[in-house]
């Protein structure tokens, strides 16, 4: 079982950046996809960005040169990097892991979300 926890959201204005932290416990994230999600009131869950196992990374097009993620396994860790920040980017942010990349599908695993508040 892995356990994911969220932090480094909050509340930042139009043009800001934040960095999102993910921590990981009870399995090693090194063999695992990891990604992060998010939802916005009234929205779906959606594929915002993931890393794989090899380090290959992927990004929504909403996202693109804005937002990096990235891992750091011997600390069990993964990032994201966000940017350039838009109000429509105020969601719940989740940390999941074993992230199908292919399809940009969810894996089993996913901490409790972090909320990022852009303001306008």
């Amino acid at each position: 079982q892995m356990h994911l926890v969220e932090s480094g959201g909050g509340l930042v204005q139009t043009g800001g950046s934040l960095r999102l932290s993910c921590a990981a416990s009870g399995r090693s994230i090194e063999n695992y996809a990891m990604g992060w999600f998010r939802q916005a009131p009234g929205q779906e869950r959606e594929f915002v960005a993931g890393i794989s196992w090899a380090g290959f990374t992927y990004r929504a097009d909403s996202v693109k040169g804005r937002f990096t993620i990235s891992r750091d396994n011997a600390r069990n860790m993964v990032y994201l990097q966000m940017n350039k920040l838009k109000p429509e980017d105020t969601a719940v942010y989740y940390c999941n892991a074993d992230v199908k990349i292919g399809t940009r599908g969810p894996g089993d695993y996913w901490g409790p979300g972090t909320q990022v508040t852009v303001s306008s």
